[in-house]
């Protein structure tokens, strides 16, 4: 019977991620513990002109944060700040456009932000779920280059300048999708089988998780954090595992090592050693 034991675990884990979950959860929440001032703190957030980004950039914004917004679509994000200034009264808020999912575009990015801004928090935030193969101008699977080397490239880019602060943190919003993938370092770009833009989307979430642990052993005076969004309006921030109980996803460190030296030549491909190219 220990399919039935297994099956039984699998639920009960898979429970904190669902409206159970949040109720049972909601007994444990503070408010005051988000009741904090950030003032003279800055802030990056990718994805930020709508749902979870935009919402943790208002309240970013409310608590006296400077926020800097990466968005892809220059209208929308046009209308998120001005939505952002209006009802918090902050007008340090910064928009930047920047396609994630376009290497070369999140290097030269950073570049120039590095040289023009301090940071003292990253917020990953953008993500994709394409359900189709689909490749980028630059032949990259668009959620590979969305949600993983987009990351990778955007949050080591600014490792340096987090370095300088106090207290730097960079937080990245996975999926408990993550839950149900082992990290697949042979296909990192789906291109053998059927392919599954939900599986995929999960794929990449697992990696995510990889990418903080990865970070958090090799930079320790940086805060390194990967969450389920859960739900948005609620301060649940109580530590879960980044696996099912008795789940077949764990990875081999060599595996997870392997993970961040392809994803490292991946990037140095698109790394132009022309300033401002």
């Amino acid at each position: 019977m220990s399919w039935y034991r297994n099956a039984v675990w699998f639920v009960k884990g898979l429970r904190e991620y669902t409206r159970g979950g949040y109720e049972s959860a909601s007994r444990r929440f503070r408010p005051g513990d988000v009741e904090v001032s950030v003032a003279g703190r800055s802030f990056l957030v990718t994805g930020a002109n709508s749902g979870i980004g935009k919402a943790a950039a208002k309240e970013i914004a409310r608590r006296g944060g400077t926020v800097h917004l990466v968005c892809r679509n220059k209208e929308r994000a046009e209308v998120a700040k001005g939505e952002i200034v209006s009802e918090t009264g902050n007008q340090n808020i910064f928009l930047h456009i920047v396609d994630i999912s376009n290497p070369k575009e999140v290097w030269k990015f950073a570049e120039k932000f590095k040289t023009e801004h301090k940071l003292n928090v990253l917020i990953n935030n953008a993500g994709c779920m394409v359900n189709s193969r689909e490749l980028t101008e630059d032949g990259l699977e668009k959620n590979f280059a969305t949600n993983t080397l987009g990351t990778y490239i955007l949050t080591t880019a600014l490792l340096p300048l987090l370095e300088k602060e106090a207290d730097p943190r960079v937080i990245t919003v996975s999926s408990g999708g993550m839950l149900v993938q082992k990290l697949n370092i042979s296909d990192l770009q789906s291109g053998n089988g059927t392919f599954d833009g939900t599986m995929v989307y999960a794929q990449n979430k697992r990696q995510q998780v990889v990418l903080t642990e990865q970070w958090a052993k090799a930079h320790r005076n940086i805060h390194f954090s990967v969450m389920h969004p859960g739900w948005a309006d609620t301060p649940d921030r109580q530590p879960v595992a980044t696996h099912l109980p008795l789940a077949s996803t764990y990875s081999p460190p060599e595996d997870e090592e392997k993970l961040m030296e392809m994803l490292e030549e991946f990037s140095q491909k698109f790394k132009s050693t022309s300033p401002g190219t």
